[in-house]
């Protein structure tokens, strides 16, 4: 399985791996028929002589338990062999399986088992036999998936030989040469940079490489591991001689089995049958081949079939009519142009079939576009709406209570203007009559004092007892109470 054998089937059968006898040491093997490649192009066949994995069933012991590896066989080589891989299992999914043992793996080969179509087998070669060893004990007998029932059956490979090869088309250059380089990042196929892959129709990539391919097709041709269904006829179950009806789709088998394809026609009047197998479609009215071109089994492009003499007696074409005649030449042209001129119309009714068709879906997604648009703009707008008449009623409610706050502050301001106004008043009318009472006090402490001068006068002038009998002259009393008057305007300034 070296870079050179994988990138493409060998010419003549050649020994990838070394030969071996069918048992080594008493170990038992089994033979596994194989095939790869393009079934289309080229397939190569051989046989895996594989160790039986009844020497690892056995009850573990005291030796085994000491030793893991007592139970494997004696000259094992760091080569296994995964059989039972489901094909919906893609080349991604299974380097994402075995992710761990990636950096120890050192080629992979994808190949088919003879007789199982819903499943293949990989072999693998590690660097190492401790690697090899790890590998098998961690996922022998382990399931692919936590959903699925498949188990992972990992086998030791004795030898692997090609037994030969079959050549179903022209081989291109690309398949029978050397490819050095991975097709998806153009390095060196080198097994020291990477483990290298090479998928079931012979292509090689490095590991790192196809695991980001998650088609389980082949990047270089296409090809895919997972074949679809072999149909079957609808009445009898044959897979032989095949016709499909391109009308209502019954599958029926040809006039050279139980003519189920005929009866159909005969029973619907669906006279246009296509025949699986070449592709090619039978007008049962015309009793003849109605289309203009084929699917070619080499390549599965288009080409044109080749033209047969209506005029021939056998069945290869040849009559009378020769290719250098006129005749035939002008009736060649005319059918040419007819064909060129059919074609062109078709294509260009398709085309503008196309167009229409395209043109509806992008008016349908701008239409669609709009409408999200105005949907999410008349949501944004409505919840901003809510949002702003929230805002409006809340600052509504705050007014009102303001305007009460403030209506009853008004009210207050007039009760204490109106409050305030009478107390002035009372202030103002207790001012004056406390104005007049000290007038009056003062005039009484007036009158008062002057009594009590005049009294204390009376009493220190020798004379009191001629103005007590009323004898004494006007005049000192007079000045007495001059002076008595004047003290007492002198108080009043003073207080």
């Amino acid at each position: 399985m070296s870079a050179s054998s994988t990138s493409g089937a060998a010419a003549a059968p050649e020994p990838v791996f070394p030969l071996s006898a069918a048992t080594e040491g008493g170990d038992i093997s089994q033979a596994f028929p194989f095939s790869s490649g393009n079934p289309r192009i080229e397939e190569t066949r051989g046989i895996m002589h594989l160790y039986s994995d009844t020497n690892t069933d056995s009850l573990p012991n005291s030796s085994s338990e000491s030793n893991p590896n007592s139970n494997l066989p004696v000259r094992r080589k760091p080569l296994v062999c995964v059989l039972g891989v489901p094909n919906h299992m893609t080349y991604a999914d299974f380097c994402q399986f075995c992710g761990s043992f990636i950096q120890h793996i050192l080629e992979m080969r994808i190949v088919r088992n003879d007789g199982v179509e819903d499943q293949y087998s990989i072999l693998i070669r590690f660097d190492n036999q401790e690697s090899t060893d790890s590998f098998y004990r961690h996922f022998n007998k382990k399931h692919f998936s936590s959903l699925e029932v498949d188990v992972c059956r990992v086998l030791y490979t004795m030898d692997v030989q090609y037994t030969g090869s079959i050549e179903h088309a022209q081989t291109s250059l690309a398949s029978s040469t050397e490819q050095p380089y991975c097709p998806v990042c153009l390095e060196r196929l080198d097994q020291d940079s990477g483990g290298i892959l090479t998928t079931i129709c012979n292509h090689s990539f490095h590991c790192s490489c196809i695991s980001k391919w998650t088609d389980s097709s082949c990047p270089v041709c296409r090809y895919c591991q997972q074949q679809p269904e072999k149909s079957t006829c609808s009445v009898c179950s044959t897979s032989e001689n095949l016709w499909i009806c391109v009308i209502c789709g019954f599958v029926g088998c040809g006039r050279y089995k139980e003519g189920h394809s005929i009866r159909h026609w005969k029973e619907t009047q669906h006279c246009y049958s296509l025949e699986l197998e070449t592709q090619r479609v039978w007008d049962y009215i015309g009793d003849n081949y109605v289309h203009r071109l084929i699917q070619s089994k080499t390549d599965g492009k288009l080409v044109e079939l080749n033209f047969h003499c209506s005029h021939a007696d056998d069945g290869f074409g040849s009559c009378g009519c020769a290719p250098g005649s006129g005749i035939s030449e002008a009736l060649f042209n005319s059918k040419v142009e007819a064909i060129v001129e059919e074609y062109n119309e078709l294509l260009t009714a398709q085309l503008e079939n196309q167009r229409k068709y395209y043109e509806s879906l992008l008016l349908e997604v701008k239409d669609e576009n709009e409408r999200e648009v105005f949907n999410a703009v008349e949501k944004a707008v409505s919840s901003k709406l809510q949002k702003i008449q929230a805002k409006l009623d809340k600052c509504t409610k705050e007014k009102r209570f303001l305007d009460d706050i403030n209506e009853n502050l008004v009210k207050n301001q007039e009760i204490w203007r109106k409050k305030i106004l009478e107390i002035e008043e009372r202030e103002q009318r207790a001012l004056r009559f406390r104005d007049e009472k000290i007038n009056d006090l003062e005039k009484q402490l007036g009158d008062l004092m002057v009594c009590l001068e005049g009294q204390k006068t009376l009493e220190q002038d020798p004379d009191s007892n001629e103005i007590r009998e009323g004898a004494a002259s006007p005049k000192p009393v007079e000045s007495s109470t001059k002076n008595s008057s004047k003290r007492a305007s002198r108080n009043r300034r003073k207080s």
